[in-house]
């Protein structure tokens, strides 16, 4: 019930649909004896559409998000596995079309490369199904390992979980399937703005990982020079991150709302 409700409520709610579908209705009340609500609808939406996108709101939310954690130090040695969370590959279009296919966040398949080709003998696990809320049999973590053997890591190394729907599932498959042992490092490999809330569930499902984050989406608190239409993505981006702190932390899925490096 919590997916079908984070997916539903989650998606009305990003600003981008939210806007969007206030114009709608405001469209369509000018038609009606509500004309003049009608209008204002219209004119809230524009403008706060222009907010989102072309202000450094998005920004503003993702700053905090990003700068949770600091870059990983390979000065404290090396790690005995590595968990990268999906959400890069098109489940569907990779499906539709033989062969995998990247939109989003591909830095997060790139460091999993990187560390595997640094760290010999670390596991690597690969951790992603279909965050989809009506999804046919395919899955993210099918095409992850045709990208990461492409990438030269052998098939033998690679743990692939594809059952997790998001990132709760996430930390709760990856530990069954790994087991981790007392004193064992592992490596989280996921987008800087996503860290947080991904430490915090994995604490919460006992299992202890290290933060490297990639795929940052902004420089700086005043790192405004790149605003454009663009900024839209980053506020829905920003708002999603949110939401989802705000939720897991309600429900005790995570013990802080803005979980740190080190745990409270």
């Amino acid at each position: 019930m919590f997916f079908v409700l984070s997916k539903t409520i989650g998606f009305v709610l990003l600003p981008t649909n939210f806007l969007i579908g206030l114009g709608f209705i405001g469209a369509i009340l000018q038609v009606t004896r509500f004309a003049s609500l009608g209008r204002k609808l219209v004119v809230t939406a524009v403008v706060l559409l222009v907010i989102c996108g072309l202000s450094p709101l998005g920004n503003l939310l993702l700053y905090p998000l990003e700068s949770r954690f600091p870059a990983w130090d390979p000065a404290r040695g090396a790690p005995d596995g590595i968990v990268v969370l999906g959400g890069s590959i098109e489940a569907d279009l990779s499906a539709a079309h033989a062969t995998p296919v990247v939109r989003v966040a591909p830095d997060r398949i790139f460091a999993a490369a990187m560390l595997a080709h640094r760290y010999s003998n670390a596991r690597i696990v690969f951790s992603g199904g279909s965050p989809n809320l009506v999804a046919n049999d395919a899955r993210e973590a099918d095409f992850a390992g045709e990208l990461l053997e492409g990438l030269g890591i052998a098939k033998s190394r690679l743990i692939m979980e594809r059952r997790s729907r998001n990132t709760r599932e996430n930390a709760e498959f990856s530990k069954a399937l790994v087991t981790p042992k007392p004193g064992e490092r592992w490596l989280l490999v996921t987008s800087a703005y996503h860290m947080p809330r991904s430490v915090g569930l994995f604490r919460k499902a006992g299992f202890p990982v290290e933060a490297y984050p990639v795929d940052w989406r902004v420089g700086g608190l005043f790192s405004f020079s790149n605003l454009t239409l663009d900024g839209l993505g980053r506020t829905d981006v920003g708002i999603r991150e949110w939401m989802g702190l705000l939720a897991y932390r309600a429900t005790g899925r995570i013990d802080e709302l803005l979980p740190g490096p080190v745990p409270h």
